[in-house]
C-alpha cells in the first residue's frame, strides 16, 4: 500500500522534477509533463477504473439472473417461526429428522484478488420430495478503490436477495395469502 500510494508517486515526481530542471527544450519539457500525467492517470485508473468496471459487471449479472425466484409457496408452519417472528429453517448440514424444509447456500468467487467479486446463491428445498421451492441470487464487489486507513469500498445488488427475503416470499401466513413479513 505504501509502495503504491507513496513510493511510486514520490519516485515519479522526483525523476520528473530532475529531468525538468536539466531540460531546456520546451518540446522535451512537454514530453516529461505528458509522461508524468500518464503515470498518475494510470495509478488513478488502477484504483478507480477497476472498481467501476467491476460495478458494471455486477449490475449486468444482477439484471440477468439476480433476485428472488419463488417456484412454490407454502402456508407458514408455526414451528418455523421463532419467538421474534422470524422464519428459521436449517441448512442442509443442520437438518434434523423432523425438519421438512432446509436451505443450501453457495458462494462462487469470480475474483479472489483485490478487488473481489462473487455470487451468493441460496436455495430452499422441501425434504420429503427434494423439490426446489425457491432461490435467490445476489452479486457483489469489494475493494478496488483508493487504498487507505478507511474501510474498503463495496457494491452489491439486488438489495433484497438473501435467505430471509427468500423465506419471506416462500412461506405465506395462513389465511392472509401474502408473504410473511418479519420485524
Amino acid at each position: 500500500m505504501l509502495l503504491y500510494w507513496v513510493a511510486i508517486p514520490v519516485f515519479v515526481f522526483l525523476i520528473s522534477r530532475r529531468l525538468w530542471r536539466r531540460s531546456k527544450s520546451p518540446l522535451y519539457r512537454g514530453f516529461i509533463l505528458a509522461m508524468t500525467a500518464v503515470v498518475f492517470l494510470g495509478l488513478w485508473w488502477w484504483a478507480v477504473g477497476q472498481e467501476r468496471s467491476l460495478d458494471r459487471q455486477v449490475r449486468a449479472l444482477c439484471a440477468k439472473d439476480g433476485g428472488v425466484k419463488v417456484y412454490e409457496t407454502i402456508t407458514l408452519p408455526a414451528e418455523l417461526v421463532d419467538k421474534y417472528g422470524v422464519i428459521r429453517i436449517p441448512t442442509k448440514a443442520m437438518v434434523k429428522p423432523l425438519d421438512e424444509y432446509y436451505y443450501e447456500s453457495e458462494i462462487h468467487y469470480f475474483s479472489l484478488k483485490d478487488p473481489q467479486m462473487w455470487r451468493l446463491h441460496f436455495r430452499v428445498y422441501r425434504r420429503s420430495d427434494g423439490k426446489l421451492l425457491g432461490e435467490a441470487r445476489s452479486y457483489a464487489r469489494r475493494g478496488g478503490g483508493f487504498y487507505g486507513p478507511w474501510h474498503e469500498s463495496s457494491f452489491g445488488c439486488p438489495s433484497q436477495s438473501d435467505i430471509s427475503d427468500l423465506e419471506n416470499k416462500i412461506f405465506i401466513e395462513k389465511g392472509l395469502g401474502v408473504p410473511h413479513e418479519s420485524n
